[in-house]
């Protein structure tokens, strides 16, 4: 199932996407010129680093794209509602619309979204029950990206011999101390604030709980059956098999088609 193209107007979004490409930007292109290019030059990284480094960027700056563009579950305002399943459903107290249990709706987006988890500034989009396993890609791809910047960073002045030929870059050989020192500060803030993000995801993942419904309470009293941690992740990322899990150029594919194809009608 192709996602559709889901754009949302917010100028504060707009300001927090672009300092994450800016983060991006900046380490794909200095770590490689101010680390990897020079250490390989005299043997002392291999080509397979500087290729693992541009790979994770890839999947790190794509994911960021698909879980900024892509439709988090937005709801018809027309539904077809199948017979079987109106106890499912509810009315929206906001945009007056029926909408599944379990949906949420989003006051900064302007409509509800199925199984909602949040609406996360960074992405410029809410998390909801389409595009979580993107969101789930881009919080593990930054972990990896963020991560493999913070051990070039330290390897660089604590491990590695120091470089025997300058950089011909006047302006990156004189700032070079302090474009690793910024690169390293931004690193540290994205490991760990992805690292916590990543785990209360899971968390609530493997528990069947949205964000939104932790912060609320609304589980309360609701009697849900508990899921084995591998239904609740295969129905996150629209499939059983593991190994595709964290592979951002596949298609999702909703295990309850029924109740996802019923509320796009």
């Amino acid at each position: 199932m192709r996602l559709p193209f889901h754009f949302v107007v917010d100028p504060q979004g707009w300001i927090c996407v672009g300092l994450i490409v800016f983060i991006w930007l900046y380490n794909t292109l200095f770590i490689p010129k101010l680390i990897l290019f020079p250490r390989f030059e005299e043997g002392h990284v291999s080509a397979a680093a500087i290729w693992a480094y541009y790979l994770s960027s890839l999947l790190c700056v794509i994911s960021l794209l698909r879980a900024s563009t892509a439709d988090p579950g937005k709801l018809p305002e027309s539904p077809k509602i199948p017979l079987s399943e109106r106890d499912q459903w509810e009315l929206c107290n906001k945009c007056n619309l029926m909408r599944p249990k379990r949906s949420h709706h989003c006051s900064r987006c302007g409509h509800c979204v199925r199984k909602m988890d949040h609406h996360c500034p960074w992405i410029n989009n809410c998390v909801g029950e389409d595009n979580h396993w993107l969101f789930l890609q881009l919080c593990f791809y930054t972990q990896v990206l963020s991560g493999y910047t913070l051990v070039l960073d330290f390897c660089h002045y604590y491990y590695f011999l120091p470089l025997r030929s300058k950089n011909w870059d006047l302006f990156v050989f004189k700032h070079e101390l302090a474009l690793l020192r910024m690169s390293t500060i931004m690193g540290l803030l994205l490991f760990f604030g992805m690292c916590g993000l990543f785990y209360s995801q899971l968390v609530g993942i493997i528990t069947d709980t949205t964000t939104i419904e932790k912060m609320s309470n609304c589980c309360e009293g609701i009697s849900r059956a508990r899921k084995p941690w591998q239904q609740t992740f295969s129905e996150v990322f629209g499939t059983r098999w593991k190994i595709l899990w964290f592979v951002p150029f596949r298609q999702r594919r909703p295990l309850s088609a029924s109740n996802h194809c019923a509320s796009h009608v």
